[in-house]
């Protein structure tokens, strides 16, 4: 006598035919911009609430083997609790000195993240900002920057839903309700809300106060530890193609650092001694904690040193190669970006594979 074996997957899949309402094509939803995914994304949570499986349990199954990109870790100003963010996986927060994790931020429009900010004056203070800005082809758009006034228990929508991906937040030392956001744009299309965005109510209003243009965003922010005023923020110019890497076009020469010493009211221009601007790609800047005179930048540089040999003549695309580039270079200031010097190798072949998407946090 034969036996029918159960088979519980196919009982759900039924369950789900049963209870899927039907799609009428004049429902169809079209996603325009932020405000919809938004909007569409509300829609889904009071679905979710209705659902008949609202409180199926799940149990993890594996692998245990299995992770992906980390792009920011946070530390709170008392040393309490730490924050990492992934690529594609949320906010999780580790109260024991990372022994042991718990998401705080998985259901919401998006858990790409592109940055993580602690308020140094208030720990309980967090800002998130959505959409990794390495823009790789696995990279996903955020919908906007997110604020918790709890230590991350609860996340509020406050704005900027249009950026796509968000590269960097600096929150004043002092003053909480004042914090600058660096928005690096849309990975594939060109978008006008790229730029540098300041906030000084807490987020309730934000003011753009660096922009180039819909190419052009903002991809690192810091400011002077002796010196809330004066803060820098390096410009990229790109745009994704689907069969290369983001790098530099004919015409392209927008990367560049920038300063201000006003509170970000204004801004110039500190590029003395970099290589020409053709040249520049993404551009990481920070300020030595020793002494804030002395910045570092690294810079991807597009120069091309070299031509492929015959059996390099493809790249991974399958597409004829442009030739090997200069790749990362390591520049110093010690008059507060005044003027810059190449500190790093000219012609290390190791530093040409270290450019565009990879080894930036």
């Amino acid at each position: 006598m034969k036996y029918l074996k159960f088979n519980h997957g196919l009982l759900i899949l039924a369950m789900v035919l049963i209870i899927m309402p039907s799609c009428k094509p004049g429902e169809k939803t079209i996603i325009k911009d932020g405000k919809d995914r938004l909007t569409a994304y509300a829609k889904h949570l009071d679905m979710e609430k209705t659902s008949s499986f609202n409180e199926l349990d799940w149990q993890f199954l594996g692998p245990n083997n299995t992770s992906g990109r980390m792009t920011d870790v946070a530390v709170s100003p008392e040393g309490d609790y730490i924050l990492s963010a992934s690529a594609s996986g949320g906010v999780w927060k580790s109260t024991d000195s990372g022994e042991s994790w718990a998401p705080i931020f998985e259901k919401e429009v998006s858990v790409s993240i592109g940055d993580i900010a602690i308020a140094p004056s208030d720990k309980n203070i967090i800002w998130i900002g959505t959409g990794e800005s390495n823009i790789f082809r696995s990279s996903h758009a955020g919908c906007g920057i997110y604020k918790s006034n709890d230590g991350g228990v609860t996340f509020t929508h406050m704005g900027l839903e249009n950026s796509n991906t968000i590269s960097r937040i600096i929150i004043h030392p002092e003053n909480p309700d004042i914090v600058y956001v660096g928005v690096s744009g849309n990975e594939w299309t060109p978008n006008k809300e790229r730029g540098l965005y300041m906030t000084d109510d807490g987020g309730k209003t934000w003011t753009p106060t660096l922009q180039k243009d819909e190419l052009t965003g903002v991809i690192d922010v810091d400011m002077d530890p002796s010196d809330s005023n004066i803060i820098y923020a390096s410009t990229w110019q790109r745009v994704r193609k689907k069969w290369n890497d983001p790098r530099t076009e004919p015409g392209y020469t927008g990367c560049s650092i920038y300063k201000s010493v006003d509170g970000g009211k204004s801004w110039n221009e500190i590029s003395e001694g970099l290589m020409v601007p053709e040249y520049r790609g993404r551009i990481g800047v920070d300020i030595a904690a020793s002494n804030p005179n002395i910045l570092y930048a690294y810079i991807d540089d597009y120069e091309v040193v070299r031509e492929p040999t015959e059996e390099e003549r493809n790249d991974s695309y399958g597409l004829p190669s442009c030739g090997f580039i200069r790749g990362a270079q390591l520049f110093r200031s010690e008059n507060k970006g005044e003027s810059w010097e190449r500190v790093s190798p000219l012609d290390d072949p190791l530093l040409q594979r270290l450019c565009n998407t990879y080894g930036w946090v």
